[in-house]
C-alpha cells in the first residue's frame, strides 16, 4: 500500500511537471494559433465583404429589372383594357347589325362573295404556277 502512495505521488509530480510544460507549450501555440486564426478571420471577412458587395450589386440590378418589367406590364395592362373596351363596342355594333334579318342576309352575301373571290384568286394563281413551271 505504501508502494501505491509513493507511486501516486511520483505520478502526480511527474504529471504536474508535464502540465506546466504543456501550459507553456499551449501558451506559445495558442498565441501562434490566435495569430493564424485572426489572419484566417480577416481573410474570411474580406471574402464575405466581397460577396456581400457582389450580392448588393446583383440585387440592385434585379430590382431595376423588376421595376422596368412592372412598368411594362402596367402599360400592357392599360392597353389591354383599352382594347377590351373597343372590342366590346364593336361586338355591340355587330349585335345590332345582326338583329335585323335584312342586314344579316346582306352580310352573308358579302361573306360569300369574299370567300368566292379568295378561292378564284388562289385558283388562278395555282394555274399560273403550273403553266409556268
Amino acid at each position: 500500500m505504501n508502494y501505491r502512495r509513493d507511486n501516486r505521488s511520483s505520478r502526480s509530480s511527474l504529471l504536474d511537471g508535464l502540465d506546466s510544460l504543456e501550459e507553456g507549450g499551449l501558451r506559445a501555440s495558442s498565441s501562434y494559433s490566435s495569430e493564424i486564426n485572426e489572419h484566417d478571420n480577416d481573410n474570411a471577412i474580406d471574402t464575405l465583404h466581397d460577396r456581400v458587395s457582389f450580392l448588393k450589386r446583383l440585387t440592385g440590378d434585379i430590382h431595376e429589372e423588376v421595376e422596368s418589367h412592372n412598368s411594362m406590364l402596367d402599360r400592357v395592362g392599360n392597353k389591354m383594357d383599352g382594347s377590351r373596351g373597343m372590342m366590346l363596342g364593336t361586338m355591340d355594333r355587330f349585335k345590332k347589325v345582326f338583329e335585323k334579318k335584312s342586314t344579316r342576309k346582306t352580310c352573308s352575301l358579302v361573306g360569300y362573295f369574299t370567300l368566292a373571290f379568295i378561292f378564284i384568286y388562289y385558283l388562278i394563281r395555282m394555274l399560273g404556277y403550273f403553266t409556268l413551271g
